[in-house]
């Protein structure tokens, strides 16, 4: 059975594309690229092949390069790019990877895949292309990111229209991420939760940045019409009500889900077997033990 199809792919590359050639406002894959290098900076090894996976930008190979943690970085990008790249890039949809069965040693994927139908089929392509002991490390946007626009849209909508459309994408929860790692086959799998709050001065200048990192609504079930004047000009009255801190400015929140994981191999740590443990944890606690049932003496 297909997933479902809640992203219009074709209509995501198309805004890419536009933001690319326009201005794109770009703070929010700098910050996460500069996680990247602190996050492989424990690793104490070199891996041969890495992948940057759907960047439209070249800011996370270079955050490879820099971190030294790769030989030989290739950048699988999410469509033509605007400007000579000083690594090797091959154009790809994250939906259908061109990579061979154990053919690279790490791939790194930040903030493309909260876009794809079918995150457990992407996860489950890049575990198949990773050598035993490679590594997967991404990012993507999670489940409580722009909720203030979403609130505000919706109250507009309701206050003014027959009812309220879908203008915000869906985003990942960070435990059921987690589980997809899993599912899989990736070990040693990860999960971690950042919040950035990034400050405004209106709700419009968050939409102008939203259309220049081309985030604006993908959703297949979107409405076809655009928003109407008088509902676009009230949710950011609201917005500015309901999410203002005290010098005027609006807050945005951004959840950040980081997930990674391990091809299995036979060098990774493995959870002991039942029964298995050499000591006694009465003994490390220093307390007494005793038998289901008995009591302690007084």
């Amino acid at each position: 059975m297909s997933p479902p199809r809640i992203f219009d792919r074709t209509l995501i590359r198309r805004r890419l594309a536009r933001a690319a050639r326009a201005s794109p406002a770009e703070f929010l894959i700098e910050h996460v690229a500069g996680d990247l290098a602190e996050r492989l900076a424990p690793i104490l090894r070199k891996f041969q092949v890495a992948i940057d996976l759907g960047g439209v930008t070249a800011h996370v190979a270079q955050a490879l390069s820099r971190s030294g943690k790769a030989e030989t970085v290739l950048r699988l990008a999410a469509l033509p790019l605007s400007a000579p790249s000083s690594f090797p890039v091959a154009i790809a949809d994250e939906e259908v990877l061109p990579l061979g069965k154990g053919s690279v040693d790490l791939v790194a994927s930040l903030l493309s895949l909260q876009a794809v139908n079918d995150l457990p089929g992407v996860l489950t392509q890049i575990k198949r292309a990773l050598r035993p002991d490679g590594f997967f490390i991404g990012c993507l946007l999670g489940a409580e990111s722009l909720t203030e626009l979403r609130q505000s849209l919706a109250q507009a909508e309701t206050e003014l229209s027959a009812g309220v459309s879908p203008r915000v994408a869906p985003f990942a929860d960070a435990r059921e991420a987690g589980a997809l790692l899993q599912r899989a086959g990736f070990t040693l799998p990860v999960t971690d939760l950042e919040r950035l709050t990034v400050r405004y001065p209106d709700a419009f200048a968050l939409m102008r940045d939203l259309r220049a990192m081309g985030m604006a609504n993908p959703l297949v079930e979107r409405a076809r019409a655009p928003l109407r004047r008088a509902t676009f000009l009230r949710s950011a009255q609201i917005y500015a009500e309901r999410f203002a801190d005290a010098d005027g400015r609006l807050r945005a929140t951004f959840d950040l889900v980081w997930l990674s994981g391990w091809a299995p191999h036979e060098s990774q740590q493995r959870p002991l077997q039942p029964g298995s443990a050499k000591a006694r944890l009465a003994d490390a606690l220093g307390v007494s033990e005793f038998k289901s049932g008995e009591k302690a003496k007084p």
